[in-house]
């Protein structure tokens, strides 16, 4: 089992407000305008960090978001690396969040689960 590391953990959270930040105030490109930021997750030597996005107004995955998020991976490291002053900024890659959906989902099946029976008798 592996420890978090706490490192990892300030450094995914001020990725997640710069990149916040970043999209809102700088980056023009009309696919990821309506993109925000979930989450971050920074592996412990700090080289890499899978970041989590969500789509306002749309459910699930949209090939022309995640084009202009890889797209932007460059612009966004390098505006990354201006404001976090560290020696290495870690690669960026992109993935849709679907934890809101996993809970809507298990949400559901504990309700089916609680339902009582339709024949009213008990078991």
């Amino acid at each position: 089992m592996r420890r978090d590391n706490p490192r990892a953990k300030r450094m995914a959270g001020e990725i997640q407000r710069e990149l916040t930040e970043v999209l809102r105030r700088d980056v023009k490109d009309a696919r990821i305008g309506n993109v925000t930021i979930t989450g971050v997750d920074v592996t412990g030597d700090l080289r890499t960090a899978k970041v989590y996005y969500l789509i306002f107004g749309r459910e699930g995955p949209d090939a022309g978001v995640q084009r202009g998020l890889e797209s932007a991976a460059g612009y966004l490291r390098n505006a990354l690396s201006r404001a976090l002053m560290v020696r290495y900024t870690p690669t960026l890659s992109f993935e849709l969040d679907t934890s809101i959906e996993r809970g809507v989902r298990l949400a559901q099946l504990i309700d089916l689960a609680n339902k009582p029976d339709r024949d009213g008798g008990t078991e």
